[in-house]
């Protein structure tokens, strides 16, 4: 993604900066990318910095994104609960699979009026081939992976496993109000403060 720059004057000239750096500095993050362990390494690093800096105060983690790797997606979910920070995420766009995991995993949780959040269980990302031992073993990863997703979703929503499982069972698209609804989200933002 090109970043645009920022000019900014000090005692010894001219700074140039991006946004993302200049948000950055008031404890903003933003997840707009598939999650990757590339995405995940840097928002790791991130969030371990800004708890450096000052481990009580809120951290904020804006999230468009359309999901990607559960393994990664498992780690910022983990880093995210190890530190002390309470964290705030919002949803400016789509918030998808995985990307809705962490997305619902904040510790204050709202969504623009026309965002959304779909949840559904882990998918198989290649073709599977092999013998009848690989593949029995591939599908009961898969399906261990499912129980932990889905009590997660339980934990951050107060809704049975059987509740989320008949949600993910299926691509499940909840609007701000539906997802506030569900458990998913605390509110819905009207309009941002400071802007």
């Amino acid at each position: 993604m090109n970043m645009p720059a920022i000019i900014k004057e000090n005692s010894t000239g001219f700074l140039k900066t991006t946004l993302q750096d200049e948000l950055f500095l008031t404890r903003e993050m933003q997840c707009f990318e598939e999650i990757t362990a590339e995405s995940v390494n840097a928002l790791i690093l991130q969030l371990q910095y800004l708890s450096r800096q000052n481990s009580k105060k809120e951290i904020t983690l804006y999230i468009n994104s359309p999901g990607g790797s559960v393994s990664s997606g498992l780690a910022l979910y983990d880093m995210m609960k190890a530190i002390p920070n309470p964290i705030r995420t919002v949803c400016v766009g789509t918030a998808a699979s995985m990307a809705a995991v962490i997305f619902l995993s904040g510790d204050r949780r709202e969504m623009l009026k026309h965002s959304q959040v779909m949840l559904h269980d882990p998918l198989i990302s290649e073709g599977v081939g092999g013998s009848a031992l690989k593949i029995n073993s591939i599908s009961h990863n898969l399906m261990k992976t499912r129980e932990i997703i889905a009590e997660i979703i339980a934990e951050h929503t107060g809704k049975t496993l059987d509740e989320i499982y008949k949600v993910t069972a299926n691509d499940t698209f909840f609007n701000a109000k539906d997802a506030i609804a569900f458990g998913l989200a605390d509110n819905m933002i009207k309009e941002m403060g400071g802007y």
